[in-house]
């Protein structure tokens, strides 16, 4: 989206609202890449035709939400995923004394299946519609915590096979980000208590039919697109699932 457009012109709502959006939309299309810095707020308030301080406003809200990261003397960028942004924002596994280590992952599985259609509604898909399916252990210090299972649109990840996803020089979200051009910007879980069958449980070192923390996760791009379902099994024996939360008002 080049060019200059006026926001008042776009949808209703509050005008700095507005200016989020066109600025989402561009993000979307891919007009600024990871850790590449976004026009100045002058230049934005021309673009949009508004004032500068509707512009901040808009780049607060989406900094607030991790999409964009101001750096002092330098500008705005677009957020990228890390290592770290992966271990203090999306992944909640901590010790018991609440120190967090980053997992070890061993690729147990790797195909593709057609989605069942628990899978399918979570990703937005038909029923029996093509799915890559990943099955993880993670470890932390040697220690089996997690085994997840992680599905994607076959169609949406065309050309992902096992070697790329497996040998990955950083974290799944960033393969996501910078193979496939998609970024994910937020997530939703919903937790709860089962108990592991005998492969799980061996998985896990643990008993059959102990209890295990159970996370479904969907995780979303731009425009609550689902990227990626993922349901999770947590071995809490020796580890609790920590989510932290930020003020935002």
């Amino acid at each position: 989206m080049n060019g200059t457009i006026s926001a008042a012109d776009i949808g209703r709502g509050p005008l700095y609202k507005r200016v989020k959006s066109l600025l989402t939309q561009s993000l979307a299309d891919g007009e600024w890449k990871p850790n590449e810095a976004i026009p100045s707020e002058s230049r934005l308030a021309e673009r949009f035709d508004v004032s500068i301080g509707t512009v901040r406003k808009a780049i607060d809200e989406l900094t607030a939400e991790r999409i964009l990261v101001r750096q002092q003397g330098r500008g705005t960028f677009v957020a990228a995923h890390t290592q770290s942004r992966f271990l203090y924002h999306f992944y909640h596994v901590v010790d018991e004394d609440g120190i967090k280590r980053f997992p070890t992952p061993e690729l147990l599985q790797f195909r593709r299946i057609r989605a069942e259609q628990n899978v399918a509604t979570r990703l937005g898909l038909d029923k029996g519609a093509r799915v890559i399916h990943a099955r993880n252990l993670l470890r932390i210090e040697g220690y089996p915590v997690e085994v997840n299972d992680i599905y994607v649109d076959a169609e949406v990840f065309e050309g992902l096979d096992r070697d790329t996803f497996s040998n990955r020089p950083g974290t799944i979200y960033q393969l996501y980000q910078e193979r496939f051009g998609l970024n994910i910007i937020r997530t939703s879980e919903q937790l709860r208590a089962v108990a592991v069958d005998e492969s799980e449980a061996n998985l896990l070192d643990i008993e059959v039919n102990a209890p295990v923390l159970q996370v479904d996760r969907i995780a979303f791009t731009y425009h609550s697109k689902p990227v990626e379902y993922r349901r999770s099994l947590v071995n809490t024996s020796r580890h609790v699932y920590q989510s932290d939360q930020e003020a935002t008002g």
